[in-house]
């Protein structure tokens, strides 16, 4: 029974070491990194798990694929595309630029809108200059009427006079009230050009399309030259740093989840190296468990949705990317010991 045991485990390891080759890893970088006891328990741990074993007393499992957020960069306004500055896979900044529009319309918008302004501007001068006029002809029209009515008490002028002051008096007046509604338009036309200058100011600020947080292109979906309309999309990125997995459990296993309790996510592309994350979501309403669950039987049960954040180490984001299966693990017990196989890898 010792020579059997010793024989799987001796496969096991050459497996386990066959991987290790696969990944780029040396025999010496292999033993550094578990050490010979903790690669035996490994490989132990992870033939009873090609066996079909389930997870452990405490704990719950069940398959998912890995998911980012996704962005979508789009236009907000039609027009043609000048410039597209990144590729699939490039890691981009927040705010970096990645794309230009054609803004050459609206410069010309802009420059028409200050030219509006400045006029508007020129205008205002010239009414100011109305006013004073105005105000000036007031003056000289209420000093005449006065003078008018004291001599018709002394009969020195004729009440023809008199009406005729008068009349000027109220043209004056009514001069004073039309340029003051004319300094109003005018300061009105300045408000709107210098608002028409900004908002194409902001429209060619917005040609600009920048990077809404930091991350990798996933797909560039238009090339330059080509028109969009408002809305278009240019490129689609990813945000490694909110990646996760989402699964399924059924209602005794996820009314156990708490949210913030620990998980592993055991990857098909890696198998040996359990990432650890976090319960970040579960569902409140059960549904129907998607295809993407293996079996018919399993598909058939209502169950609800669970989402494990996953921390990626940054020296290791070229490998992370959506869509890759494999199985997680979550915690119910809080008092459970993660099992040596479970145990979280640490990149060296």
């Amino acid at each position: 029974m010792r020579r059997i045991l010793f024989l799987v485990v001796l496969i096991a390891v050459a497996a386990l070491a066959g991987r290790a080759a696969w990944l780029g890893l040396s025999r010496g970088d292999l033993l550094a990194g578990v050490g010979t006891d903790g690669l035996v328990a490994r490989a132990v741990g992870w033939l009873g798990m090609g066996a079909g074993h389930g997870p452990p007393p405490g704990f719950a499992s069940s398959n998912g694929r890995t998911e980012a957020t996704e962005v979508i960069v789009a236009t907000k306004l039609p027009g043609r595309i000048a410039e597209v500055r990144v590729r699939e896979g490039d890691e981009v900044k927040a705010g970096e630029l990645l794309a230009q529009m054609d803004t050459r319309e609206l410069e010309a918008a802009l420059a028409q809108a200050r030219a509006e302004q400045r006029r508007a501007e020129e205008h205002l001068r010239y009414v100011d200059a109305l006013l004073a006029q105005a105000h000036s002809e007031l003056e000289f029209a209420e000093k005449s009427y006065e003078r008018a009515n004291r001599l018709q008490a002394t009969r020195s002028v004729s009440e023809d006079r008199v009406d005729e002051t008068r009349n000027r008096l109220q043209v004056a007046t009514s001069g004073l009230q039309a340029t003051r509604v004319q300094r109003v338009e005018a300061e009105a036309a300045i408000a709107a050009a210098r608002a028409k200058a900004d908002q194409v100011s902001v429209q060619i600020e917005d040609s600009a399309l920048l990077a809404p947080r930091g991350g990798r292109i996933q797909f560039r979906l238009a090339e330059p030259g080509e028109v969009l309309a408002a809305g278009g999309r240019v490129l689609t990125l990813i945000d490694l740093e909110d990646a996760y997995m989402t699964f399924f459990l059924p209602e005794q296993q996820a009314g156990q989840v708490a949210i913030g309790a620990e998980a592993r996510i055991v990857l098909d592309a890696f198998p040996d190296r359990p990432v650890a994350a976090r319960i970040s979501f579960v569902s409140s309403e059960a549904q129907f468990t998607p295809k993407t669950v293996e079996t018919a039987h399993e598909r058939q049960k209502l169950s609800f949705r669970v989402k494990a954040q996953i921390d990626v180490p940054e020296k290791y984001r070229a490998w992370a990317k959506p869509g890759l299966p494999g199985v997680s693990y979550v915690r119910l017990d809080p008092q459970a010991q993660w099992p040596a196989w479970l145990a979280a890898w640490e990149p060296k």
